[in-house]
Formats: C-alpha cells, structure tokens, sequence
C-alpha cells in the first residue's frame, strides 16, 4: 500500500477542505455539503454572476485552491476522482448566485456533465438562471474521439481565470459564457506520465511502467494514456506534445498564447522548469508568440509523476482577462515573459586567470594521466552514486563525473607544467561541482599548484609535500579531521605514507603506490565510522556499514594514477 499522509481514507476529502478553510483567509465551507465558497459574498441582489466548478477530488490545488475575488465563486468537491453529487452541485450554486445567475465551468466528464447539468436544471427551476461551458481540451483523443466527448483536464483551470475575471468586471451571464466558450474552443492540452498515482487507501497504483517507458496522452484520474511509449528527453516530449496541439487547434505562425505547464502531483518543480523551457523554445522557433507563461502544480492527478502542457489562443481581451488581479490562493499569479531569454554578461576578469608557460617536460605524461582518471570517474559514477545514496545525498557520482567532463575539456595548454595543470584543474572543478566537493578539490588542488609553482618536474619529495599542502588545505576549509568519516579519511593516511615513501627513499611510483594502499584502506575503515561532518551526519548510526563514498572516490582516482605512472 503507498503510504499517505491522512487519517481514515474515507474522510480524506471533507478534512482536506477543512485543512485548505483552515490555512486560507477569505474561504468558507458549507456546513453540509463538500463546497467551498468566498467567505464574505455580498448580498444576493449585491452579487455578480457566481463562477462554479469543481469535480473529484484528488487534482489539488483544484478546485478549492481557485476560490477568491477574480476567479471562482465556489468549488464543489466530488470524493478521489469522482464527480460531485446533484445536490452538491446545487448547494453551491444557491448559496453563491444571485439574480445575475451563476456559470457552471464543466470538465468533460460523464459524471461531472450529469450532475453539474441536473444541477443547473433545479436551480433553474427556483429561478436561478445558469448557464454551462463545458472544457474538453485532452487534444490526445483527436484520432479516438468526437471534440465533443474529449476530456476536460489541466487546462481548465484557464477558463476558470478568464470566466472569473469577466465575471469581476460586471459583466452579463451570456457574454459570460460566451468567452469563457470561445476560450475553451481555442484551448488545447496533453499529458504525459512517468508512472502511475495511487488513491488513498489502495493497494496498489493503477498501472505500472517499466523503467523506461511513458503514457503519453493521458487523463487525470490515474487511467493509462493513448499510447505507451519509450521515454525521450524533455525537449523531445515537448515537441510531440506541442505539434499535437498546434496542429489540433490550428494555431499559426502569427498566433500569441498562453503557456500552462502544470505537474501531476509528484514532479519537481527542476523537471517542470526544464519542460517550460522546451516548450518555450520550441514555440518561438516555430514563430508562436508566447506571451504569458504558468509554471506549476496547477491541477494534480494526486501522486502521478508527469506532466501536461496547454496552450491557449490570446487576444487583447483574454490577455487582459488573465492579467486581471485575484485573491486565490494558489493562482500563480502575473504570467508576463519577456519575449526573449535575459542574459547578462559576466563581469570582467576571473579568479582562475593563468598565464600558461611553454610545454614542461611533463606536460604530456600528466594530460595522459589527467584524462585516464576522468574516465574511471565516468566509469565508477553508479558505483559512487550508489554509495552517496546509502549513506549520504547520492549527488556524488554524477558530481564527480561533471567534474570529470570538465577536465577533459581544459586545453592542451592547461597541462603545461604541474603547477598549471594543477590550478587548472581546481579551476575547472570549482566551475563544474557545486556542493561541498568543488570547493575541496579546488581549494586543494590550487593550493598543491601553488606550491610547486616553479617546480617544472618536481621530485618525488616535492610532490609528496604538494600533496599534503593539499590535504591539510581541505581540512582546514571544512573543519574536518580523520576520524570523521569524510575524504580526509583516505587522503591524510596517503599524505603521510606518500611523505615516510619518500623520505625512506623509495621510488616515486612505489611510494605513490604505498600513498594509494594507504588512501585504500582508510576509505574502508569509515565503513565502521559514524559520521560527524557533512550530509551522512545527518543519518548517525545508519550510515555505518557502508563506507563513505567521498573517501572511496579518492582512492579510485589516486590508484588510477598509480596504474598510468
């Protein structure tokens, strides 16, 4: 069973609604019924015509997340996934309408068309005037369904703005719904999933994917999608997405639209920032014009990974429409773009300027060796990602294997003398790695570089002390000693082994070799460590069994260098 935040499954909704009444100034919840309203609507004969929608739950933040001045007037809240009842429906719609009437907004939905239709009908009855505009804007189904019987999904929450906006502006309950029903004609979405959700209380999700397999083209309410395919790269996805719906709703060259890049309910906002800029850059190649951009969790599948993209057709009326202000929470607010990506020049000069002598008489023993170590690097990132995971924050594989690109990247120049390519490299690494392993190797690696600055072939003595400095360089940065289970627990026993090698005389690639032994064995011995720096800290005893993977990736790149001498 997926766990879940909740008490008792069956009451997930109602204390859902209570929670966002609760934490949301301006919102009401009636008494008896799954509906929230705007707390303080004036008088009937006072109000303008009320904007009402709603559906399933499990899409938060819709609907209730909407409510406010300037968009809805109430949501109704179906259970997960379910269409609200008639009587829900018709709550709402007298406890927020007035003479003006009242729009009901209608994703196409069986359930949601029968109940948000009867609703209407009694209300109607009692003198209410209604009006409904249905959404179906899933473009997926265009080889597989009518327009009419599409689905309504994330797109949605647009008409949602521009029917409340209009309706804020005074204006009637036909010219209403006649923009909110143009809006929706010129609407278009699709989805896509990297796996399933799961309903509160269920065992199991409502499908599964092998690891490198989508569901393109997909509802919101857990089902599979028009095809399942292999996955592709966002900007990829982008693509096919964006071409359907272009292609649907005949948007030309010379259109402006609006953007909606809405996540399922368990993807990143990284992963959705990185789609908007697909999405973006593929528009403005094809000579869309995008003028307004959402980026967010805007309406959810509950835990679903994946994501949808809508565009709508823009006129001056709609732009206007939903730049207009609003008090819901959860709308996201201005979606002005410029019409072309901000970039500012870096300020001159730079911390890693280095004046490169001629070629030493190592320069092409040490980029062999350098570029040797950037690929075992490359080879072992499973392996010290693997580790980072267990007992850590798995980042430092893929860290070290950016630094590793970025040393295979430095010019022939860069390995001119130790000292240059020593710098380089720390240089290269600080730009490469974020985190806490950047600024340790930089800081030792410059440090080592500095010290053998006039040395153009340094002796084995020479480089044992460039070592050292540099070890001590990175305890004293990050405040670590041996013993804490960091890198320093492999590279300060090979410092003072590389040191006693030489001083005993030894060759310097046997001493090197003694340096990688020790570098070896104080890698594993953090396996029995408890952490006192860094982010396995953080895990205390459960980090011990598995040793540090910082500490292991110093005695990889050491031995390589061993096995290149």
């Amino acid at each position: 069973m997926s766990k879940k935040l909740i008490n008792n499954p069956k009451n997930v909704v109602r204390e859902m609604l209570e929670g966002v009444v609760d934490s949301t100034e301006g919102l009401a919840l009636l008494a008896h019924a799954n509906v929230v309203l705007q707390a303080d609507l004036p008088e009937p004969d006072q109000r303008p015509v009320a904007i009402i929608s709603g559906g399933g739950s499990g899409h938060e933040p819709a609907h209730a997340g909407y409510v406010g001045k300037g968009m809805l007037s109430a949501a109704v809240a179906g259970d997960v996934f379910t269409s609200p009842s008639t009587d829900a429906v018709l709550h709402a719609i007298r406890a927020c309408a007035g003479p003006a009437g009242a729009v009901l907004i209608v994703k196409n939905y069986t359930g949601d068309r029968l109940n948000f239709g009867l609703a209407a009908e009694l209300a109607q009855t009692e003198g209410i005037p209604v009006e409904i505009v249905v959404v179906a804007d899933d473009v997926s189904l265009h080889q597989t369904v009518s327009e009419d019987r599409r689905r309504g999904i994330a797109g949605t929450v647009l008409i949602h703005k521009i029917a409340g906006a209009a309706a804020a502006a005074g204006k009637s309950l036909a010219e209403i719904a006649d923009i909110a029903r143009k809006a929706a004609g010129d609407l278009g979405s699709m989805g896509v999933a990297l796996g399933a959700c799961t309903l509160p209380g269920a065992k199991e999700a409502g499908f599964t994917l092998d690891k490198d397999e989508i569901e393109l083209g997909l509802g919101i309410h857990g089902e599979k999608g028009v095809e399942r395919r292999k996955i592709a790269s966002a900007d990829d996805l982008c693509e096919t997405i964006l071409k359907t719906i272009i292609e649907d709703r005949k948007i030309a060259k010379s259109d402006r639209v609006a953007l909606l890049v809405n996540g399922l309910g368990a993807t990143s906002a990284l992963e959705l920032a990185i789609m908007a800029r697909g999405a973006i850059a593929y528009l403005r190649e094809n000579g869309i014009t995008v003028e307004r951009v959402w980026n967010g969790t805007l309406l959810s599948a509950l835990d679903m990974p994946g994501c949808s993209l809508s565009l709508l057709k823009l006129d001056d009326e709609r732009a206007e429409l939903l730049d207009a202000p609003t008090s819901a929470s959860t709308w996201p607010g201005q979606g002005r773009i410029s019409q072309k990506r901000q970039e500012i020049a870096d300020p001159k000069g730079s911390s890693d300027d280095i004046t490169y002598p001629d070629a030493g008489p190592l320069a092409q023993q040490i980029e062999t060796i350098a570029h040797a170590v950037a690929q075992k690097l490359k080879a072992e990132e499973p392996h010290l990602t693997d580790l980072d995971t267990k007992a850590g924050d798995g980042d430092l594989g893929a860290s070290l294997e950016r630094g590793a690109d970025a040393i295979l990247a430095l010019p022939n120049k860069a390995w001119a003398t130790p000292a240059t390519a020593l710098i380089a490299t720390g240089n290269a690494l600080r730009k490469a790695i974020a985190g806490s392993s950047g600024p340790f190797y930089a800081n030792a690696l410059i440090r080592a570089g500095r010290h053998l600055q006039d040395d153009a072939e340094p002796t084995a003595a020479q480089w044992a002390d460039a070592f050292e400095t540099g070890a001590k360089a990175i305890a004293e940065l990050g405040g670590a000693k041996e013993g804490d289970r960091t890198m320093l627990d492999a590279l300060l026993p090979a410092a003072k082994a590389f040191n006693d090698a030489t001083k005993a005389g030894k060759p310097a690639k046997e001493a090197w070799q003694a340096a990688c032994d020790a570098a070896r064995k104080g890698a594993d011995s953090t396996a029995d460590m408890t952490p006192e720096l860094g982010r396995a800290s953080y895990l205390g005893d459960r980090a011990v069994g598995v040793p540090d993977g910082g500490a292991v990736a110093v005695a990889i790149w050491m031995q390589e260098i061993a096995d290149n001498l």
